[in-house]
């Protein structure tokens, strides 16, 4: 039935969902429609997949709202070191020495919750315990939130860029939100193919969160852009990716200095040049 009707009907239009219902054999189909379906019409679809019960199907009107913004006010905080993510309703949970970043509801990823964007965050908190790197740059900025969180630890100017043009306008108005649009470059365009971006060996800090392919395919730029001692911080990896990516890494002259994981997403902390841990099934051990 998922398969039906989400070749029937326009995708960006329609969402379909299946479900097995806990503690049950039973399974539960959803659709959701921009506007109103021909309730008779998607009975005859799925009639020859379930029969008779195709008449048990029940069709109901959802009030329209904001589902991105509902589904943000359900999330909580989120801490990593002194950075705090967080949504205007709980602005009360600020503490005095804390570098608060505050994002609203918006359609670029990023909220600070999933395990990629709080990977980066940590290994920003353990970059900072060590130096006070002078120049960052975030690849693949989503909502903002790394750059923003690196802008307000260093109180400098961070480069940051997106390919989607969605990101880099929801990014600005973050930016504004959190009182750092002077402290923040934003181009629009592919890895760091742009002149705020492109510039070799300057970036003491790059992040790229993004996913594993697209990672593997910009290492050559990637890499051409960190400082002798910079650090290269990629996410966007579930564990299995981790070994096809640190390889990649290797052969253009990185090691890996630190990973952590999140809920099954990894975090990769590189450095030019030294020996690797070696990393077996998503875990680091000695070389």
């Amino acid at each position: 039935m998922t398969d039906v009707l989400g070749e029937m009907f326009e995708p960006t239009e329609t969402a379909v969902a299946a479900f097995e219902v806990e503690g049950t054999t039973t399974w539960q189909l959803e659709a959701y429609f921009s506007e109103e379906p021909d309730a008779d019409f998607i009975r005859e679809l799925i009639r020859p997949i379930i029969g008779d019960r195709a008449d048990e199907a029940v069709f109901d009107t959802i009030e329209r709202q904001d589902w991105v913004k509902a589904s943000l006010e359900g999330l909580k905080p989120v801490r990593a070191g002194r950075f705090l993510i967080h949504g205007s309703h709980d602005r009360e949970h600020i503490r005095s020495n804390d570098l608060a970043i505050e994002i609203e509801a918006a359609l670029a990823f990023g909220t600070g919750h999933h395990g990629t964007t709080l990977g980066c965050l940590r290994a920003l908190a353990d970059v900072l315990k060590r130096g006070r790197p002078r120049h960052v740059l975030d690849v693949g900025t989503g909502t903002g939130i790394l750059a923003f969180a690196a802008a307000k630890a260093l109180r400098s100017t961070v480069i940051a860029g997106d390919l989607d043009p969605e990101a880099v306008w929801t990014a600005k108005g973050n930016a504004r939100l959190n009182g750092i649009g002077g402290n923040l470059r934003l181009y629009e365009g592919p890895g760091v193919r742009h002149a705020l971006a492109d510039r070799p060996r300057r970036f003491d800090v790059v992040f790229a969160n993004i996913l594993a392919r697209p990672l593997k395919r910009l290492a050559p730029t990637l890499t051409a852009v960190v400082a002798d001692h910079g650090v290269l911080v990629l996410s966007g990896l579930i564990e299995r990716d981790v070994p096809g990516v640190l390889s990649t890494y290797r052969h253009r002259g990185f090691h890996l200095a630190r990973l952590g994981v999140i809920e099954g997403w990894a975090t990769l902390v590189l450095r030019r040049g030294g020996a690797s841990p070696r990393v077996v099934a998503g875990r680091r051990t000695a070389a």
